[in-house]
């Protein structure tokens, strides 16, 4: 059922969100050299990696580690990365990820590949099990602004609490964040 939900919506998505993605590739060509999509290797279920796609937000010359380990990440952000990032718009490429069954529209975020120990910690709770979202319970619960540890606890409280009821209210409270220009960030 929570497939059939994930292809169904994410088309559904993919066909409401074609001409603001097609304007968001064209301005990022316009802001920035370098390619529209960035890709990354992710770990999905059961750790197989993945490339998640995002729209480019840094330049080029970006070191690939988390925005954390950048120091002051805002020397790497283009202009349009910065609205990009705010709005979350830089996610909507996920929703390829989605249709191809890498992600699921609810789960754990994808962890960067060389976040070892948020890796090690979901793989002791089982975490890993389940195909990594575009939003989760760990996002609306605080995001960028919580430890590792609470991230992984939020995890597995949806892993054991997953339900069609609980992702609709986490994409309800996703909904709800990046409309009052929360965004809903993570890595």
């Amino acid at each position: 059922m929570k497939r059939t939900m994930d292809i169904v919506l994410s088309m559904i998505a993919i066909i409401v969100f074609i001409i603001p993605m097609s304007i968001i590739a064209i301005l990022i060509k316009l802001d920035s050299e370098g390619p529209i999509i960035y890709k990354q290797q992710r770990p999905s279920k059961e750790k197989k990696l993945f490339n998640i796609y995002k729209f480019r937000t840094m330049r080029t010359d970006t070191p690939n580690v988390s925005t954390e380990e950048l120091g002051d990440p805002s020397q790497f952000i283009t202009k349009l990365g910065k609205f990009l990032r705010k709005s979350s718009l830089d996610e909507l490429p996920q929703l390829f990820n989605i249709l191809l069954g890498d992600m699921s529209i609810v789960g754990p975020r994808p962890a960067l590949y060389n976040q070892y120990e948020l890796i090690k910690m979901r793989d002791e709770l089982g975490v890993n099990s389940i195909r990594p979202g575009l939003t989760g319970f760990a996002q609306v619960r605080g995001r960028d602004f919580i430890s590792d540890k609470e991230k992984v606890k939020y995890d597995k409280y949806y892993l054991d609490n997953m339900s069609i009821w609980l992702d609709l209210k986490i994409i309800l409270w996703t909904i709800r964040s990046v409309v009052k220009s929360e965004g809903v960030r993570v890595g």
